[in-house]
């Protein structure tokens, strides 16, 4: 099973044999622990459950602390699933994940929540153009315009772009170069950039296979 929780710690660059400038993020990942093994015939799925940060037990709620006790694991913060569509699970409760789980030069996808912008208008949020300054208009230079669909069907239409909260959803990026593996002190360094904030919680899952 390959997929860590990891937390984001920031940007930075390094250097490769040749010399080359490769700017990289680097991810604080694991150690985790399999507090819970789903399995087809129990769950109706199959999927391996990992706790990642440890935390104070008034932090969590009594369920939380008797769901970790039974493999006798510290309170764990964070919990999340990974799903496992084929193969076998070769992995046991109680057993400790680390960082080394991934290798230099493997493709990854890490998924984040990005970062909360607040209300935006249509020109931040969907990138749309100003209005002419020309013309007598004194307060539409920003305005989205017309929302209008005509006579037919004479509604305005689901889904169309407007001013709105911006951010703050959940974002994959996909298809990162894994570049260093620091087993010892639980980093992951990956080429470019992931979304959220520094110390966001990311889960870091093996690349899915691309379409040629």
């Amino acid at each position: 099973m390959k997929g860590i929780i990891g937390r984001k710690v920031g940007m930075t660059q390094i250097f490769d044999e040749k010399g080359n400038v490769i700017p990289v993020t680097v991810i604080e990942a694991g150690p985790c622990w399999v507090t819970q093994v789903r399995t087809a015939e129990r769950d109706g799925y199959v999927a391996i459950q990992l706790g990642f940060g440890e935390t104070k037990p008034k932090r969590l709620t009594q369920g939380q602390i008797g769901h970790l006790k039974r493999n006798n694991l510290a309170p764990l913060r964070y919990l999340r699933e990974f799903r496992i569509k084929n193969g076998d699970v070769d992995v046991q409760e109680g057993q400790q994940i680390k960082a080394d789980v991934f290798t230099p030069g493997e493709r990854v996808d890490v998924i984040g929540t990005s970062k909360g912008r607040g209300f935006a208008g249509t020109i931040k949020r969907h990138g749309f153009h100003r209005q002419p300054k020309t013309h007598g208009q004194s307060d539409r230079e920003r305005a989205p315009g017309s929302i209008g669909a005509g006579t037919n069907p004479g509604r305005v239409i689901k889904g169309l772009k407007m001013s709105g909260r911006m951010g703050n959803e959940r974002v994959t990026t996909e298809n990162l170069e894994v570049v260093r593996v620091d087993p010892e002190q639980n980093l992951i360094a990956v080429r470019g950039s992931i979304p959220g904030v520094k110390g966001g919680i990311v889960l870091i899952k093996p690349a899915r296979p691309r379409r040629r």
